[in-house]
């Protein structure tokens, strides 16, 4: 059985870098993109098992691509992550969003996090 796939989208290569090699460690594939349009156009959408999605990117943010996702049926099992405290209004972050981590987070946060979204994707 192959591993499951995680994909990052976050606008900060450092961030990515480090996911990128914590997730690989732990014995996930890893893709990582810089912005929501560039996961849009990888063709990876629907090998996607989960994914990890800073609020705050350059064009569209991450709670557009959620949006659009949603819009796609999409049924992509999400963990939001932000660096700025409150960016996420109550009732935004509905269905789809296992959990929201504040940057910084701890690995043990984040691997909880994906194990939970992993158990929530829909058969």
């Amino acid at each position: 059985m192959n591993a499951p796939r995680v994909v990052v989208v976050d606008n900060s290569a450092s961030v990515r870098g480090a996911l990128e090699e914590l997730l690989t460690a732990a014995g996930y594939e890893v893709d990582t993109h810089a912005s929501a349009e560039s996961f849009l156009e990888s063709g990876r959408l629907s090998s996607t098992d989960c994914l990890l999605l800073d609020v705050r990117l350059s064009a569209m943010s991450g709670l557009a691509l959620k949006e659009h996702l949603d819009r796609l049926d999409a049924r992509i099992p999400i963990v939001l992550m932000s660096g700025h405290a409150g960016a996420i209004l109550p009732g935004r972050a509905s269905a789809g969003v296992v959990e929201f981590l504040e940057k910084p987070f701890s690995d043990r946060a984040l691997l909880g996090a994906i194990e939970r979204a992993l158990r929530a994707a829909p058969p």
